[in-house]
């Protein structure tokens, strides 16, 4: 080991993780500078920092704080770190990531290389056929109200690389620069939108709810994805009794149960459900709740407790359809308006259509009466008469049922294709 380099940090550790960071892409931090910025000088930017890290002597630079509305109204922070921050959490994350994994619970899914929402919500909707009762749970404010001692304790309990832990806990401490330029120090918490945030406060639920619900409830399942959680039930008394132990527990590790996004949830006998107050939940922006569906062999209807689009994620949908203002391009083609907005438009069937598709016909309704909006403001002909401008979409659908990505999906037997 070079004695002037007391941490041993290869310079391919570094260029690894400069790759990973520019394929996740990201914006600036508090200094401003792109990963364009950064990769003009590549070289240098990458040395300097192995150096630095391998000196011991690298100290993240404050985190720029940005607020994100969300679907409900509220704000979601996120920290940005700066790209050279990024790279050398990334660093850490690399050596850290594959020890931790070995002793991840098999129903932890956020965050976490081959596992998904969609595989979190597959397992849920399984159980939810051999179980009456659901406990979901959200923990409020989770990632900003991580404990620093109790995590950095956990951490030690996986590495004994005297530099990862140096750098976790520099990453702990270092201030925010909140969205009016003041800095903030932090004494708890790992702001989300780091690059190794998610992993830290996986481990962190890993001993809190995870290994503790292995210990003391072995026979309730349960799934969780961050910070929100659905645990299995036979009896409401057992998802009471539940409840309110997790409260203690959650309240002991310095965390509290979101009052409102925590509840008891009746999920069978569908001709009962007018005696429970609470019939339904919401999870990974799905509802889960009686739904009528078709059998597999296709002889009749069933009624399942199935989840579809939440009418949350369908209104956040509709929001940003909003947001392009259609019916204002009327410079653009029906061609132009494809190429700009399909991306999104297949990452809402990819992520919503997994299942039941059928609920998201609401949202392309919506998004084709924008397109109607659209036609009416750029012909002449169609001005005053959106009957014929609906037709007239329905027959460049019918002609060239690929164009827009959701076609197929919302026209079905009425396209020719």
């Amino acid at each position: 080991m070079n004695p002037a380099k007391p941490f041993t940090i290869h310079k391919r550790q570094v260029w690894e993780a400069y790759k990973r960071v520019k394929v996740n892409q990201g914006g600036a931090g508090i200094d401003a500078q792109t990963l364009e910025d950064f990769a003009q000088d590549l070289g240098n930017n990458l040395y300097k920092l192995w150096n630095r890290m391998a000196s011991g002597s690298y100290y993240p630079p404050p985190v720029k704080r940005v607020e994100i509305p969300k679907a409900d109204g509220g704000i979601r922070p996120l920290g940005i770190p700066t790209v050279t921050d990024r790279i050398a959490q990334t660093v850490v994350k690399q050596v850290l990531e594959p020890e931790l994994e070995k002793h991840f619970h098999p129903d932890s899914y956020g965050y976490r290389p081959g596992k998904s929402a969609h595989q979190a919500l597959a397992i849920t909707r399984k159980r939810c056929w051999s179980y009456q009762w659901v406990l979901e749970f959200d923990i409020k404010g989770y990632f900003d109200s991580i404990d620093h001692q109790l995590l950095m304790r956990v951490v030690s309990k996986h590495t004994q690389e005297k530099w990862v832990l140096l750098y976790i806990e520099r990453w702990l401490k270092s201030p925010v620069q909140m969205v009016d330029g003041k800095m903030q120090a932090r004494d708890q918490g790992t702001p989300q939108g780091g690059v190794i945030s998610p992993l830290l406060a996986n481990l962190y639920l890993h001993y809190t709810f995870d290994r503790w619900m292995q210990t003391n409830n072995p026979e309730i399942p349960f799934a969780r994805f961050a910070d929100d959680g659905v645990l299995h039930c036979r009896t409401r008394r057992q998802a009471e009794q539940l409840k309110q132990v997790l409260q203690e527990r959650f309240a002991a590790c310095g965390l509290e149960l979101h009052p409102l996004k925590t509840r008891v949830v009746y999920c069978k006998n569908y001709q009962c459900t007018g005696k429970y107050p609470t019939v339904a939940f919401d999870f990974l922006g799905y509802t889960f709740r009686p739904r009528g569906a078709e059998r597999k062999d296709g002889k009749g209807l069933f009624t399942g407790f199935l989840p579809a689009i939440s009418n949350k994620a369908a209104k956040a949908i509709r929001q940003e359809v909003r947001s392009w203002s259609l019916q204002n391009k009327s410079s653009k083609s029906l061609y132009d308006l494809a190429r700009m907005f399909n991306a999104s438009i297949r990452g809402w069937i990819a992520y919503y259509g997994r299942f039941y598709r059928s609920a998201l016909n609401p949202v392309w309704k919506h998004l084709n009466y924008k397109l109607v909006l659209w036609a009416a403001r750029k012909f002449k002909r169609f001005r005053g008469h959106r009957r014929r401008a609906e037709r007239w979409l329905l027959d460049v659908a019918q002609r060239q049922p690929d164009l827009f990505a959701h076609w197929r999906l919302f026209y079905g037997s009425k396209l020719a294709g």
